[in-house]
Formats: structure tokens, C-alpha cells, sequence
């Protein structure tokens, strides 16, 4: 299993590289008020990706549902630096239609991401848990669809054409793709967390398994 971990981390590392080596070379690059192809492709691979080898994979499987909820959910973190877009809007760099709620709403998502992993990833908080993480699944949604539909809702305002090159091109190509993954990984272990719940009740365990001691159940 942890060779297996290093050949996921070297893919991540190499999906890095690219998006990055890409954005250099303006492949991603679009001055129209939309984003391309080239930057929905980018997007788009690594979750078809992800989805083709979890349904073929056992070891991916068991790989993924082994991963540290609490770490993927921390992660999210990270999204508070979408607060960039709301200044970018500030100077007309950027189409409000966009900014403001992809900003907003990953400022929200980053901020309470510290409490969601350290007190809701737990399988007393199932519920909760889930649903902040379809928040975070539908902000990203919103955010890319907004974003591809700019020129549409608002044909006279700024362009999008700063999403395109680097720095920002790696939210599209890099980070939504990869705290999308995240969001979905956390979803699936927790699904499980209430079948593991009930056996910890049957056997009259003094508490709610925790994330920790399911991945270590079902490694046996």
C-alpha cells in the first residue's frame, strides 16, 4: 500500500507539473470573457480520471477510503485565497457575475473547513459533515459554470482572461479538480461511518468508531 501511495503522490506531483509547465506556455491562455477548451479539458481529466480507476481499482479503493478525512477536509483550507477574486473584481480585472460568489463562497468554505475536520469528522456528525461537503462540492460547481458563462450574463463587463494565465490558471487546472476529488473522497468514507457505528454499538464499544479505527477495520 505505500508503494501504491507514492505512485499517487508522484501522478499528483506530475498533474502539478503539467498544469504548471502548461500555463507557462499559454496553453491554457484566452482573452475572450469565457474559459477554453483547453482549461475545461484540464479540469475535467483528472475527476473522469479519478472516477475510471476507484470503479476498477480495488487497491485505489482501498487506497482512497484509507486517506485521512480530516486531512482532505483541512485541505479545503486553502480556498480562503479565493478571496483573490473579489479583489481582482475590485480593480474590473475580473467579472463580478464571477467573483463574487466563486470568492465568497470559497472564503466561507476555507474559513470553517478548520472546525469541520477537527469536530464534524466524527460519525455522531454524519449528517453535517456531508452536507458541508456537498456545499463545498456545489461552491466549485457554481464557481466553473459562472465562469464558463461570464460572456453570456455580462457581455460588456471584464473578461476572464486572468483565469487563464499563471498564477490563477492553476485553480481551474489544479486546485478545483483536486478539492473536488477531496470533497468526494470525504463523502464516501463517511457514508460508511454509520454501519461502523452500529457494529461498535453491537459489540457495546464505549464510543462511535473514528475515522482512524474504520480505515483500520476495514484494512482487516
Amino acid at each position: 500500500m505505500s508503494n501504491y501511495k507514492k505512485v499517487l503522490s508522484g501522478l499528483i506531483g506530475l498533474w502539478f507539473s503539467f498544469a504548471l509547465v502548461a500555463g507557462a506556455r499559454h496553453v491554457f491562455e484566452n482573452n475572450d470573457n469565457r474559459i477554453g477548451v483547453a482549461v475545461a479539458l484540464a479540469a475535467s481529466a483528472p475527476i473522469l480520471l479519478f472516477a475510471l480507476w476507484f470503479g476498477v481499482s480495488e487497491k485505489f479503493r482501498k487506497l482512497v477510503l484509507s486517506l485521512d478525512p480530516r486531512i482532505l477536509t483541512f485541505a479545503q483550507t486553502w480556498r480562503v485565497l479565493g478571496a483573490v477574486f473579489v479583489v481582482l473584481e475590485s480593480f474590473r480585472l475580473l467579472p463580478a457575475v464571477f467573483a463574487w460568489p466563486a470568492g465568497y463562497g470559497d472564503i466561507a468554505i476555507g474559513l470553517t473547513a478548520p472546525f469541520v475536520a477537527w469536530k464534524l469528522t466524527d460519525p455522531s456528525h454524519r449528517g453535517r459533515f456531508i452536507l458541508w461537503q456537498v456545499l463545498g462540492i456545489t461552491d466549485l460547481v457554481f464557481a466553473v459554470g459562472l465562469g464558463t458563462t461570464a460572456r453570456l450574463l455580462n457581455p460588456g463587463g471584464a473578461t476572464m482572461a486572468p483565469m487563464t494565465m499563471l498564477p490563477l490558471s492553476l485553480v481551474p487546472t489544479f486546485l478545483v479538480p483536486l478539492f473536488f476529488i477531496f470533497h468526494v473522497i470525504s463523502i464516501l468514507q463517511a457514508r460508511a461511518w454509520r454501519s461502523a457505528a452500529n457494529v461498535a454499538n453491537v459489540i457495546d464499544a464505549p464510543e462511535y468508531l473514528r475515522p482512524g479505527e474504520l480505515r483500520a477495520q476495514q484494512a482487516q
